[in-house]
């Protein structure tokens, strides 16, 4: 008997159920499939592909030490199953399951009647705590924790092979060279630097977690950068979880300080919401594309000059500093902080007004680590347009003083600004002429005048979305929203609410 393992977002060897389960009925044939028309999606880019790339090599070079070679398709879904089946005549089929945007799910759709049709069983296995065919969430952290306190599958010590390919996988692979020799930074793939990653982390790097997240520049080394392997898969959620708990044992039995304890918990709490929101697309899949509470379609359909203000959005030249900073740093190093991708998103939302389908698809394409249901499900909340979630309108100025209060982060993405004091930093533009002069940033030359006052803005955004709120009737469609989504212990029964209770909600802006 033949087995195929079609790995998808799961590219290592370790704790992989489809892998250990194919090994136990015979020969393997384990192949990834290259499909031209998802890296034509708005949302895919180029950094991903490279992030990708250096995982499924060092995916082939596992396998090879279990007896496998790793086959590389080029093509369609059905046309390629279609090509390895007449070639090895594979009895079933397995996997992981998949969250992914539109495209994948109706991948998906179309391999399983092609299963159907081929009397071929395919067995889908969960992986990262999402639930398919879902009603509502109660107890869904209880499943969530039993699946992530189960043990690891282990690694088979040999597999049997079903057969080699023609072309090795970096054969295949550097044929897909992109025509476009484009030059960018990106992290490095693999299961090794995950783990490498993820034991750094753990030992130093998050003792200050906690405290340095937030930060834009500190944020960059305490905070785990696994997010693009656990978009690869090349490391699982349930590996993590469970190193995390055990080295927080190691450090109770130590005896040490409590710092770094109150660091991971809330470094696992964060891997529960990895699966929370990615949960939401799981169970509402339209979200990618319409608002998530159906009472705010059209909110934004008023927004004027929009090109314009996307274009200044999109270069980094809004002339609001730290927002900048945050633009240019995420399009060069395909990495931000939580933090400052809310923020940019919502100030790209709120300040600007820009329909949050255009912006979601811009920086989905620079995120290495791009997550299709936390990204889409987290876009919306941040526009709100989830109408079971407070407007959190952020303050640039605000959190350009609190997080970047030097402007050291400023000044190393924004180098027209190097030689501004930390009194004009935040707001450039207030520099009398002579001080510009001085430090040789003209605002309108050097640097772009902002768009406008940010806490003007702000306020405008406020007002149209209380006058939206005040207009329809958002009660009914809010309460269904939480039942869908909303983490909770409770019967759904318990979760309704009064229709005043809605709006009072949605007028609880928070200022940031």
């Amino acid at each position: 008997m033949i087995s195929a393992v079609w790995f998808k977002k799961d590219l290592r060897v370790d704790d992989h159920g489809p892998l250990y389960e194919a090994s136990l009925y015979g020969k393997v044939l384990p192949f990834y499939i290259f499909e031209p028309d998802y890296w034509m999606q708005p949302y895919a880019s180029l950094r991903q592909w490279t992030f990708l790339k250096e995982s499924i090599l060092e995916l082939d070079q596992r396998l090879k030490e279990l007896g496998l070679s790793l086959f590389i398709m080029i093509g369609k879904d059905v046309e390629v199953f279609s090509e390895l089946y007449h070639q090895f005549k594979f009895d079933r089929l397995f996997s992981h399951q998949e969250t992914g945007p539109e495209w994948t799910y109706e991948r998906d759709i179309r391999v399983k009647q092609w299963c159907d049709k081929s009397s071929i069983p395919w067995t889908e296995f969960r992986q990262n705590g999402v639930i398919r065919d879902l009603r509502e969430r109660v107890g869904w952290s209880k499943q969530w924790k039993i699946l992530m306190n189960e043990q690891v599958i282990p690694r088979p010590n040999h597999i049997n092979c079903a057969g080699y390919p023609e072309k090795s996988a970096r054969e295949v692979l550097l044929s897909l060279q992109h025509s476009k020799n484009k030059t960018f930074a990106c992290q490095k793939g693999g299961s090794n630097r995950a783990s490498v990653l993820l034991n750094s982390f753990l030992v130093s790097r998050s003792e200050n977690y906690r405290s340095g997240m937030s930060s834009p520049y500190s944020g960059q080394h305490c905070c785990s950068r696994l997010s693009p392997h656990f978009s690869a898969g090349t490391l699982s959620l349930r590996q993590v979880w469970q190193a995390t708990e055990r080295f927080e044992d190691t450090i109770r039995n130590n005896g040490t300080y409590s710092r770094q304890l109150d660091s991971l918990k809330s470094f696992k709490s964060r891997l529960f919401w990895h699966c929370h929101f990615m949960q939401k697309l799981e169970s509402d899949p339209k979200i990618e594309k319409i608002e998530m509470h159906r009472g705010y379609i059209g909110l934004r359909e008023d927004a004027t000059d929009q090109l314009k203000k996307f274009t200044r959005f999109r270069s980094g030249e809004l002339g609001w500093p730290y927002v900048d900073a945050c633009i240019r740093c995420l399009k060069h190093t395909g990495w931000l902080n939580f933090r400052c991708r809310a923020m940019i998103m919502a100030v790209s939302s709120y300040h600007l007004w820009i329909d949050w389908r255009q912006t979601a698809n811009l920086i989905a394409g620079w995120f290495t680590d791009f997550e299709a249901g936390i990204h889409f499900a987290q876009v919306q909340m941040q526009s709100g347009t989830t109408g079971v979630n407070a407007n959190r309108i952020y303050s640039p100025i605000k959190q350009s003083l609190k997080y970047d209060p030097h402007g050291v982060f400023i000044r190393k993405w924004i180098p027209e600004l190097t030689s501004v004091s930390d009194e004009w930093i935040h707001t450039p533009w207030k520099m009398p002429h002579s001080i510009q002069l001085k430090s040789g940033c003209i605002i309108g030359k050097t640097y772009p005048e902002p768009i406008g006052d940010p806490f003007e803005l702000a306020q405008i955004a406020r007002k149209k979305i209380h006058r939206w709120n005040s207009i329809h009737n958002l009660g009914a469609e809010s309460e269904r929203v939480l039942i869908k989504h909303g983490s909770r212990k409770r019967p759904r029964s318990s979760m309704i609410r009064k229709k005043s209770d809605y709006r009072q909600m949605k007028l609880n802006f928070i200022k940031n």
